[in-house]
């Protein structure tokens, strides 16, 4: 493999076990490669940053990890990260992710995002799609974007952006803005809709051709998330779904449970009647019942308590105490950019939402994905820096720091008082890590070699145990990292070793666009 992600990788071919010894052997764990349904028995040898072979047969290392009765599988890949911070970067590792890349809402510029990580560097991989949002608000507001995720807050006390329809000459220079990014490497186009409910159809046509002309995806938040009609959550997927049929431009669908809500068993059937008929869209969902944005989004603003289903202002949170539509109204005007949860369903309490929401997470060939939010301090302020471990009472949507955590516990594993998993192990290693790097493999070189545990591959690789990983993240304690992580290692680096953090560790690469004629094909099987 390069060093330089900007270059394209060798083509893997079925590839024989390299000669030892090896950097470092994972001996006698359970492995799983959800590409080739193994789960085996195995012994792991790592040289550099690949995995050099997987074999049954003893195998000699300058560093031995002993992974009997552990799981090891390759590194989560997070498609929907907003936590791009360093401290919401460990908080991740923790919960198994060594991918976590910020595609839905994106950032702009592209080149500055980059440069600004790499100069404080990462435990894991890193990297975003282009902020259509940025762009807009570019153009609306006369304000120059930085590649921060507070700049898009601030943006929200201004109101020319979220409901108006661009001029022609708008939408060009809007797609211009969009374009210099994909040619900076940009992974796709995040296009988050529903925070600019206004903008026009043609507006949204015009990114899906910039998309199909490029060979990249588009990264949806649709436009409504409503369960009634018209505007609700299902028109605004069909209105995706026919962009995709019309311009064949691959359009993933961002947190479809959040996207679907209470309507789910409907959005379900119409995603899925679009991917009989080959229309390019794939989908992602996290397995919580409540969402998390900046109180003065579109979205809960007007009657939006009856569009979202729910029964009253408490199902929206401020640091995990229920609010009032009076608290509500004095944040939109006053702090629009504050971060709350919000709960459409309610799993835990009421069976009938629980089997809404696994009609998202378990969706056929459905990626899981955290939508991780920043961390805050009480005062609202960002946590970011060389910060760690987290303030006590930092906040964000438990999601940041248990999403993949929740979901082998409670669908791998089985929940409480449920006896068997909801989905064989080898499936949800393939929804964490191999689903998500198909997503993006045609578009974007570098995973081609992630999201599977072969020769070849890259050595992002997590151990851990099954009968005790647990999600410790509550909506009103959020800051407990996850447990049963007892080794990550990225680009064949431990960061985490017998289930302690090593900071002096920053690893983690860029993931970019690059322009191929080629793409390489997936790594070979090599076990021996």
């Amino acid at each position: 493999m390069t060093d330089n992600p900007q270059e394209i990788q060798m083509e893997f071919t079925e590839l024989p076990n390299e000669p030892g010894p090896y950097d470092v052997v994972l001996v006698g764990g359970r492995v799983v490669d959800p590409e080739r349904n193994v789960d085996e028995v195995l012994n792991v040898g790592i040289t550099g940053r690949r995995i050099a072979a997987i074999s049954r047969e003893p195998l000699e290392g300058s560093t031995v990890i002993d992974a009997e009765g552990l799981v090891v599988a390759p590194g989560f890949i997070d498609l929907h990260s907003h936590g791009q911070q360093l401290p919401a970067a460990w908080m991740q590792a923790f919960d198994g992710v060594t991918t976590a890349l910020e595609l839905e809402s994106g950032l702009l510029p592209i080149s500055e995002f980059y440069d600004n990580v790499a100069a404080e560097g990462r435990p894991i991989n890193y990297g975003a799609s282009v902020a259509w949002t940025y762009a807009r608000i570019a153009e609306k507001e006369g304000l120059e974007p930085k590649a921060d995720l507070v700049w898009f807050q601030e943006a929200f006390s201004r109101d020319g952006w979220q409901n108006s329809l661009a001029d022609d000459g708008e939408v060009e220079r809007i797609i211009a803005r969009v374009e210099k990014g994909l040619l900076e490497g940009g992974l796709g186009i995040g296009i988050n809709g529903g925070y600019a409910p206004g903008y026009g159809r043609k507006e949204y046509h015009a990114l899906a051709k910039l998309a199909a002309k490029h060979k990249v995806p588009t990264f949806t938040h649709v436009r409504y998330l409503s369960v009634q009609e018209p505007e609700s959550g299902f028109e605004a997927l069909g209105e995706l779904i026919s962009l995709a049929a019309a311009t064949g431009a691959h359009m993933h669908i961002c947190h479809l449970n959040a996207n679907a809500g209470r309507d789910v068993k409907a959005c379900v059937e119409l995603i899925a009647e679009a991917q009989e008929n080959g229309v390019p869209v794939t989908v992602e969902s996290y397995p919580y019942g409540g969402c998390s944005s900046t109180v003065g989004a579109e979205v809960f603003r007007g009657d939006w308590l009856a569009r979202w289903g729910a029964e009253d202002a408490s199902v929206m949170e401020l640091n995990g105490e229920p609010m009032t539509q009076e608290k509500i109204d004095e944040l939109q005007k006053n702090a629009p950019g504050t971060v709350v949860n919000m709960h459409f369903l309610h799993p835990d309490d009421k069976p009938e939402d629980a089997e809404l929401l696994d009609l998202s997470v378990l969706y056929p060939g459905a990626a899981i994905a955290s939508d991780a939010m920043p961390w805050v301090n009480k005062d609202g302020t960002l946590v970011e820096g060389d910060v760690w471990p987290l303030p006590a009472d930092a906040f964000a949507h438990p999601r940041s720091a248990g999403c993949f955590s929740r979901f082998l516990s409670r669908w791998a594993r089985g929940g409480p008082g449920k006896l068997e998993p909801k989905v064989p192990l080898v499936e949800a290693i393939r929804r964490t890590s191999l689903i998500p790097a198909q997503i993006l493999e045609e578009s974007v070189p570098q995973m081609r070699s992630k999201g599977r545990l072969q020769v070849g591959a890259d050595a992002d690789i997590v151990v851990f145990d099954l009968a005790t990983v647990q999600d410790n993240a509550t909506f009103t304690e959020p800051a407990q990292r996850s447990s049963g992580f007892q080794h990550v290692l990225v680009n064949g680096i431990p960061i985490i070793q017998d289930g302690k953090e090593l900071l002096e560790e920053r690893p983690g690469r860029p993931i970019r666009r690059v322009r191929a004629t080629t793409l390489p094909a997936a790594p070979g099987t090599g076990t021996a």
